[in-house]
């Protein structure tokens, strides 16, 4: 692989990277972190459908995948020989209890596909996100441990919980060099909300941009850990840079950076946007955020390959309100 010209931030990395659920919130920013810390064409976008806005995708290959067809999974991975593949397809916590049997088969039956194949054609390195989700009512909710009391009521936080013990289980019994991140909301200015029940403090910014009032889906002093998008990129791209012998934990590394309330999130805005207002109106997705953790405890991360967040909800806000302006 050649590294873009000029770039001091290139790494040079033999082989290409398959990312499937390319279209995603993560997966658009971390196509686009990954080619330019690569050469663009060796960093393969793979989804579904294509991105709504094709310009996004427009500077590598785009490929169209269903993660449940491995023959054409097969087929993309004997034609660019990826040695990394990063596997973002899910169905989102609130999207999935809507529609939960499909959420399990994707959200299960897709990331076995992903390891099975990934075994069978020899790459080197898998990617897969977990969550906060993997938690439940009875785990602490405050600094979270990494190793706690882990009971989802949610199809997602369940299919997670379950994968988590399946990059495990493929590391120990494959060899497969699986890393994963246990993501807090994530928050970022260049795609919609997805359908998860963090999504309030995506759709936030852009009611307040648009000078609309927001009615929030959550009570005002629900707590819940949150990042913004530079800070998951960055955090992703360390762990899977990080020498082997640093990853201590093969099901998924807990991962932090803030936690704020979504009256915290509006005083920060009307910091920059005084008139702006938010009104609240709770539903289903009140149930899953309780139980959910108020904040994480990331210190095995810190520790083993040494995660720092650079971002606190003030400069988070004003670097959304600067590019949806």
């Amino acid at each position: 692989m050649t590294p873009t010209s000029g770039d001091p931030a290139t790494t040079v990395l033999p082989g290409s990277v398959l990312v499937i659920g390319a279209c995603g919130q993560l997966g658009l920013e971390l196509v686009a972190a990954l080619r330019q810390r690569y050469a663009p064409h060796c960093v393969v976008a793979a989804d579904v459908r294509p991105p709504k806005n094709p310009e996004l995708l427009a500077d590598g290959p785009f490929e169209l995948l269903d993660v449940l067809d491995r023959t054409r999974l097969d087929k993309l991975i004997r034609q660019y020989r990826p040695k990394q593949i990063y596997h973002l397809a899910a169905l989102l916590s609130a999207t999935a209890e809507k529609n939960p049997l499909f959420g399990w088969q994707l959200n299960m039956d897709g990331l076995l596909i992903v390891l099975e194949a990934a075994v069978a054609h020899g790459v080197a390195q898998v990617y897969w996100p977990s969550s906060i989700a993997v938690f439940g009512p009875d785990t602490p909710r405050e600094h979270t441990p990494q190793v706690t009391i882990m009971n989802p009521n949610t199809v997602y936080g369940i299919s997670k919980l379950a994968g988590e013990q399946w990059c495990e289980w493929y590391h120990r019994k494959h060899g497969l060099d699986v890393r994963s991140l246990r993501y807090p909301g994530l928050i970022g200015y260049k795609s919609l909300p997805g359908g998860g029940t963090t999504d309030y403090a995506v759709d936030i910014y852009h009611k307040a941009v648009a000078g609309s009032t927001y009615e929030c889906f959550l009570e005002e002093n629900t707590y819940l850990p949150m990042m913004y998008m530079p800070d998951a990129l960055k955090a992703t791209l360390d762990l899977m840079h990080a020498p082997a012998e640093q990853i201590k934990v093969r099901t998924s590394y807990n991962l932090g950076a803030m936690s704020f309330s979504p009256a915290e999130i509006t005083a920060s805005i009307q910091q920059h946007l005084p008139g702006f207002e938010v009104t609240y109106k709770p539903d289903g997705r009140q149930q899953i955020a309780n139980s959910w953790p108020a904040s994480i405890d990331d210190s095995k991360a810190r520790q083993d390959w040494g995660w720092q967040p650079d971002f606190d909800l003030d400069k988070m806000t004003a670097d959304m309100l600067e590019h949806l302006s």
